[in-house]
Parts: C-alpha cells; sequence; structure tokens
C-alpha cells in the first residue's frame, strides 16, 4: 500500500492502544522513519512464546525507503526487538548513549553489532531524513536520557513525547527542556503523538528523589540482610540504592542478568557513581555480616525465573532469604502481574522475612515514571497541536486523553482514536483517517520468529486444558485389514490405571470403526484417521465430558 506523493503519513506498528511493544512510523513521500522498536512479554494464554514483537511486514515491502530507527529511550518495550528488527532489515539507529550501550548489549548477543551502524545523538542533535529533520528535547522518565522528537516535513512538524513526566527535581539534575518544547508549540505542530499511561491518575506525578527519602529510611531501620527489587533499567533508583547502602555501611551484591548487564553498562558509561570496593560477588554475601549486606535483584513483577522469584522459593544457590531479613518490593506490579507478585510475597513471609510491598503511594519505594493527567495537560498546552493522537496506554486511557485534549482547545474532530495499522494521512494541512497497513504480533519461541500462529497455540491451550490421547493402529498394508488391537496410550487426559475399563472401550470403538468403513476411506489413511479421530471423540466426551487432543497413528505392515 503506497503514500500518496506529498502525503504525510503517521501510524503505528505496535504501542497504539496497549502498553508494550512499541513501534511508531512517520512518512512523507518515500522516506519512512520508525521510532522505537520494543517488545512485549507474553501473558498466560500464550503458551511457551518467549516474547512478543510487531509485523513489521510494511516496513519489509519498503525496506529501500527506511531511513533510519529512532529510539527515545532505553527501556524494553521501546529496545527490546531491535535484535529481530535488524535480522530482517539493517537501517541505522540513533540514540542517546545509556540507550545505546543498552542497545549494543542487545545485538551482541544477537552477533549483529559489527553490522549495526549506530549513532550517537542528544538534546540538541538535527538529523537530516531525506524530506524530513528530526530535532529533539530532553524528558524525564524512570530511566535516563530521554528524548521527545519532533519531525519537520514539509506539510509541518510532528512531535513524539516519548514516555515522559515532569519531574522538577531529578535525581540525576536533568531537567525536562520546557522552554524548547514551548518553543516548538509556538512554531506550531500540526500532529502530536503523546504518551498515556497514567490517563486515570488525577494530579502531578511525584519526583524520583522523594523515593530515596524512603528507600534510606528503611535501610536504617533494617536488620539482616536487605533485598530490594526494582526494574533493572531504573538506573535512578539504582544510585539511590547504594547512597541509601553507603550510608549504613553495607555492601551490595547484585542478583539477575539483566540487573548485572544494566548496572555494568551504566556504570561503564558514568551514570552511575559507585564508590571502589561497594560491589561484592553473590558468592561473598554469606562470608559477611548479615546487618552489611544489601542484594539488589530482578523479579519486581513476578517473573518465575527471575532472582526474587528463586529466592522465594529458597531456589538460589548462593544466597538465601532468613528469618529477619528485608525484603522490599520497590516497584509497582504491572497489571495483570498482580497475582504472581502475591505469590512471592506470601513466600516470602513463609521464609520469615519482613517484607515492605504495596503501590508507590503505600510505600513511598516507587514513584511512577510516567505522566500524570495535569503533566498531560500541560504537554498539550505547551504543544498547542492541531491534531492529536492519543498513544500507548490502553483504549480507556487514549479515550480519557481525548477528553483532556478538549479541555485544552484541541477540536473534538481532530483528535484521532487508532488501532495498530491504522494511518492517519495529512495532505494540505487537513488530515483524515480512512486505510490501514498490516500490523499485529509476531511470537518469539526460542530460535523461531513467527513460527507459532493462533493454529499452534489453540493446541497448546488444548494440550494444558484436556491432554491428550494417542492410538496406534497397526494395518495391513495390502488389504486395510486390523494386524493386532490398537495401543491407546494418554497424557495429562486421565490416570491410567483407573482408565483401563474406558480404553477398553475406545479400543473396541477403533476396531469397529476401522471394520465399518468403506473401502477406499481404508486405503487413504488420513480418511481413516479423520474416523477414527471423530468417532472416539464422541465417545469421550459421552463418558468424560472431556474433549482431549486425540492423534490416531495408523503403522501400515
Amino acid at each position: 500500500m503506497d503514500v500518496d506523493t506529498n502525503n504525510l503519513a503517521v501510524f503505528a506498528l505496535g504501542g497504539i492502544n496497549e502498553i508494550g511493544k512499541n513501534m511508531y512510523v512517520i512518512q512523507y513521500e518515500d522516506d519512512i522513519v520508525v521510532v522505537d522498536c520494543g517488545s512485549k512479554f507474553p501473558d498466560e494464554s500464550l503458551l511457551g512464546v518467549d516474547l512478543i514483537i510487531q509485523d513489521i511486514s510494511y516496513l519489509k515491502e519498503h525496506r529501500e525507503n527506511v531511513r533510519g530507527l529512532i529510539v527515545t529511550h532505553g527501556h524494553e518495550d521501546h529496545i527490546g526487538g531491535i535484535p529481530y528488527f535488524l535480522k530482517q532489515m539493517n537501517v541505522p539507529i540513533y540514540a542517546t548513549r545509556l540507550t545505546l550501550g543498552l542497545i549494543e548489549l542487545r545485538i551482541k548477543e544477537h552477533g549483529l553489532l559489527r553490522d549495526t551502524k549506530l549513532t550517537l545523538i542528544d538534546g540538541d542533535s538535527t538529523i537530516d531524513l531525506g524530506t524530513m529533520t528530526a530535532t529533539f528535547f530532553k524528558t524525564n522518565h524512570s530511566i535516563p536520557d530521554c528524548l521527545g522528537i519532533a519531525f519537520e516535513t514539509p506539510e509541518g512538524t510532528v512531535v513524539h513525547t516519548g514516555d515522559f513526566k515532569f519531574d522538577l527535581t531529578p535525581v540525576n539534575n536533568e531537567y525536562a527542556d520546557l522552554h524548547k518544547m514551548a518553543e516548538i508549540g509556538k512554531k506550531g505542530v500540526l500532529l502530536l503523538l503523546s504518551e498515556s499511561t497514567n490517563a486515570e491518575r488525577q494530579g502531578f506525578s511525584q519526583s524520583e528523589r522523594v523515593v530515596g527519602d524512603h528507600i534510606a529510611d528503611a535501610f536504617r531501620k533494617a536488620e539482616g540482610k536487605i533485598f530490594i527489587s526494582t526494574f533493572a533499567s531504573n538506573v535512578h533508583r539504582v544510585q539511590q540504592i547504594i547512597e541509601a547502602a553507603q550510608m549504613t555501611n553495607r555492601k551490595i551484591a547484585l542478583l539477575g542478568r539483566s540487573m548485572v548487564n544494566v548496572v555494568s553498562v551504566a556504570d561503564e558509561l558514568g551514570y552511575l557513581d559507585i564508590p571502589e570496593g561497594m560491589l561484592i560477588e553473590q558468592q561473598e554475601v554469606n562470608q559477611m555480616n548479615p546487618e552489611n549486606v544489601v542484594i539488589i535483584c530482578t523479579g519486581s513483577q513476578g517473573e518465575p525465573m527471575a532472582a526474587l522469584s528463586r529466592l522465594s522459593s529458597n531456589n538460589f544457590r548462593q544466597v538465601s532469604v532468613y528469618p529477619g531479613d528485608t525484603v522490599i518490593f520497590a516497584s509497582s506490579p504491572i497489571p495483570g502481574n498482580e497475582k504472581s507478585v502475591s505469590r512471592i510475597i506470601d513466600n516470602l513471609y513463609r521464609l520469615g522475612a519482613n517484607v515492605i510491598y504495596g503501590t508507590g503511594g503505600a510505600t513511598g519505594m516507587h514513584v511512577s515514571g510516567h505522566a500524570y493527567r495535569e503533566e498531560l495537560k500541560l504537554m498539550l498546552s505547551l504543544m498547542q497541536p492541531t491534531y492529536f493522537i492519543p498513544i500507548h496506554g490502553e483504549y480507556r486511557m487514549l479515550e480519557l486523553h481525548r477528553s483532556m485534549a478538549e479541555a485544552v482547545g484541541v477540536e473534538r474532530e481532530n483528535i484521532f482514536l487508532l488501532n495498530n495499522g491504522d494511518v492517519v494521512d495529512i495532505q494540505n494541512g487537513v488530515a483524515r483517517q480512512t486505510r490501514h497497513v498490516e500490523a499485529g504480533d509476531v511470537f518469539v519461541d526460542g530460535l523461531g520468529i513467527g513460527d507459532v500462529g493462533r493454529v499452534v497455540l489453540r493446541d497448546r491451550k488444548l494440550l494444558s486444558e484436556e491432554g491428550m490421547l494417542i492410538i496406534v493402529v497397526s494395518m495391513s498394508k495390502s488389504d486395510g485389514r486390523i494386524i493386532s488391537n490398537p495401543d491407546t496410550i494418554s497424557r495429562g487426559f486421565v490416570y491410567e490405571r483407573d482408565a483401563n475399563e474406558l480404553y477398553k472401550e475406545v479400543n473396541e470403538l477403533v476396531i469397529a470403526t476401522i471394520k465399518d468403513a468403506k473401502p477406499s476411506t481404508r486405503y487413504r489413511r488420513n480418511d481413516m484417521k479423520h474416523e477414527i479421530r471423530k468417532a472416539v471423540d464422541k465417545l469421550l466426551y459421552t463418558r468424560t465430558r472431556r474433549r482431549p487432543m486425540i492423534l490416531p497413528f495408523i503403522i501400515e505392515i
């Protein structure tokens, strides 16, 4: 689907009406720029799936027109899909220092570093992208080095905010560039794309600096070892933990691969100030006085294989949680993770730990990195866009964000609530949404990319819920007669020792089905398997009210 000449097109291949898996596309004539390339972790319904990335069919069809990938910041939902993207199409990547460091880490693991062009940018950079020019402005978020983007096109300026908040007292003293945002707005913004994650929360978000005070207070009161779990990418939070540990004369051990990797990159690039001798190896933890140790670990969202989950089940080889130790959740559960997090908290209490958990407001151990309602209105007021697309949030959040945009003066008919793949075309200053490009989810399972589809997932779901029944029949190749009685095996369906009568009935039915089949059906093995499957399915449902996966095997002799 080609774009008309002199037409500005804006759409998302992921991230419009969801939280995670961000990818946005800005196109003018034949010049295409991609913003962010994230991934998303699957929920419990996607059995065996490791990762969800975007369907980039449209970009592959127009690969010669893609001028580059600009990354707003280093969170997984904005960089996690990059290695898979680069395997399909290699384009220049533009990002800030920390973001580039985290991207390098991922593409190195996939053997792509040597062939990838990485370009460093900052808030003062300008990038020539054919008919478009990109400039940037600094924003605050829960990871350093975040940027918003202003695309100057012949049609007008398109602004993408990235993930942001307005933190007036940031931990790293890197302030959001309000003056530059206002200047962009004053010059005129044709279209604004702004995140909607916290559109349901009233007022202003709290400063990250508030968390540091609560962490320091908890460290002063704690006895025994301190375990504190947070997002590995929250470098500001890690720095505040380091400062609290130094204040209370504790050494720090890091648990979890992502935590070790991110801290290593942030330290190397100067985003963390770690006193010499502060970090210890995990095998040293048990050699030290418990009152002199802090363990920073991954797993705050209940991930089953992450460090905190393994600690809670007493399944971490070199480190254990003992009665009297303190465990701090310096995060809030992402919607959908509440059950997993609750299970870990229960297990920690069983081990005798003192657990500090709850939403950020309840414990003071976490504040959001996303703008609340008044901050979203402030961004809208600074930019004063003609057209507006709320992005990055559930549909109800987009709807609330639309109401805020109307309240600050954007005309309702100029606000577009989209689905992934919906295209907003702007020509001669007039925007319309009348077409759609291919978009959707691609599942990564092990080394396979896109080879697990809905049919495979349906089969996995059936196996997980009802189990399976395997029926093996030996038949004569020459005349189609049964040579030996069927052999029936089940897994996850019924307990075999208690099912002899049922299996006997199944075997008798299979023999009868084969004998009653037309001669032509017997020699068409797929047809014969279908008849067996249909007959056995009906019998099993009548006897058990279950429908396992039935796999007939016919061995020709």
